[in-house]
């Protein structure tokens, strides 16, 4: 398809001159009398690759008309101008450049002058968006790449312990909705996913000796146990695609009453993130299986939390996490 030019000018003769010269190289040209003029047809017709304005017109000058142009939004703002002037006026080259011009060419034209750049011109935004789209490709493959990596790694935590299978998928589910409804984007319910996802990632260091012990842990064992939060951040904190990773992993054992670990924060000293999973969290381990016990009966589990708001969990995220349980009416809110 060929590339599309709108010349938008007062002067019938430096329309017909600029229409011949651009089609007469393969463009596509539509000749414009007025800014109005202008603005009106791309409201109806759409945007084209390029547009020569201009700047002394009658009514609205060419500076009028851009800044017009550019509050349609959109794709408006990414078409490129270039002014049409008989004058070489430096002010004028100031104004029009800071408005977001590209160029100025100079009337009368002279057919290989106006070719070339409106050319360039076209060429460079086609280069500009071949080089966004591939950006944008190698940000989703390196995006598929890291999300393959974090459930490897997910699936490699919980097969740490024999009692927690799904457990670090179910936390980020849970968390992801609490987030949710407590208002988060759909950047940050994501982001917050993920945290979920690698909550446990410190578990990769603690013998499976110790994870898996039937018995009560000794308090060596226990205190390997509480190490896994700052093993955890260690791991995650050189992710610099998604430095929050790690708050999720140290702080998800902190308690609102500031009696949790690994650093005794207290209430909203407590990063938003880490309260969140802390819930969610809990909830899983209360409704999956254990050596020493099977599910928790769902009530048993609303107990678990109201007695635990504002103690050991944030009570804005306990009273969300009450209203999903009151809501699972079949109690599918668990360890299958």
């Amino acid at each position: 398809m060929a590339d599309w030019v709108i010349v938008v000018d007062d002067d019938t003769a430096n329309l017909k001159m600029a229409g011949h010269i651009l089609s007469k190289n393969g463009m596509r040209v539509t000749a414009l009398k007025s800014g109005q003029a202008f603005l009106d047809y791309v409201k109806e017709k759409g945007f084209p690759d390029v547009v020569l304005l201009d700047i002394l017109m009658p009514d609205m000058n060419g500076f009028d008309t851009l800044v017009k142009f550019r509050e349609l939004g959109g794709q408006a703002n990414e078409v490129p101008v270039i002014f049409l002037t008989a004058n070489d006026d430096e002010e004028s080259e100031t104004k029009g450049l800071s408005l977001g011009a590209m160029d100025f060419i100079k009337k009368p034209f002279m057919s290989e002058v106006l070719t070339l750049r409106v050319r360039h011109i076209i060429d460079l935004v086609h280069l500009q968006r071949n080089l966004e789209a591939e950006v944008e490709k190698k940000t989703s493959e390196n995006q598929k790449l890291f999300l393959h990596v974090v459930s490897t790694l997910t699936t490699a935590i919980d097969a740490k312990d024999t009692y927690t299978n799904g457990h670090s998928n179910r936390v980020a589910f849970y968390a992801k909705e609490i987030a949710r409804r407590y208002g988060y984007s759909e950047k940050e319910q994501h982001d917050i996913y993920m945290m979920g996802l690698l909550h446990d990632v410190g578990k990769i260091g603690v013998p499976d000796t110790v994870i898996n012990k039937p018995a009560k842990l000794t308090e060596e064992e226990f205190d390997e146990i509480k190490n896994h939060p700052v093993m955890g951040a260690r791991i995650l904190k050189n992710i610099k695609e998604m430095p929050k990773l790690a708050t999720g992993a140290r702080w998800h054992h902190e308690r609102y009453s500031g009696d949790g670990y690994p650093d005794g924060l207290m209430g909203t000293d407590i990063p938003e993130e880490a309260r969140i999973i802390a819930v969610a969290d809990a909830y899983d381990a209360m409704t999956s299986r254990r050596s020493y016990r099977n599910i928790l009966p769902q009530g048993i589990v609303k107990e678990e939390i109201e007695n635990g708001r504002g103690t050991q969990f944030d009570p804005d995220f306990a009273d969300i996490m009450l209203e999903m349980i009151e809501e699972d009416i079949e109690y599918k809110l668990r360890e299958e």
